[in-house]
């Protein structure tokens, strides 16, 4: 998705969708040794940046997000909705769509 926004915090999220960035895995063993980009797995946690102001039930009530900004959570290996922002790629997805919150 070719986006022309300078900033991510520019995009707010519609209806019940919520913006995450993946967590980077860590390129470096703990014996201090770089691993190459290609070996490198992606991880399934992101970090919530922006959250909508959630859906609507049958009746027209307001269904709010399970999550907040500064969140961190499981996300499914493939979905989502992906925008890339100079360098960085983010990820737009559903409330239902999230696994789990990780609560530390």
């Amino acid at each position: 998705m070719a986006t022309s926004l300078r900033s991510i915090k520019s995009l707010a999220p519609l209806l019940d969708r919520i913006l995450v960035q993946r967590v980077k895995a860590e390129a470096k063993t703990a014996s201090g040794i770089y691993l190459p980009e290609s070996t490198v797995e992606k991880l399934s946690e992101a970090k919530v940046l922006a959250v909508g102001p959630g859906g609507t039930d049958k009746e027209g009530k307001r269904i709010e997000v399970s999550v907040k900004p500064g969140d961190r959570v499981l996300i499914p290996q493939y979905g989502g909705s992906p925008v890339k922002v100079g360098d960085e790629e983010y990820h737009l997805f559903r409330d239902h769509e999230l696994l789990a919150k990780i609560n530390e």
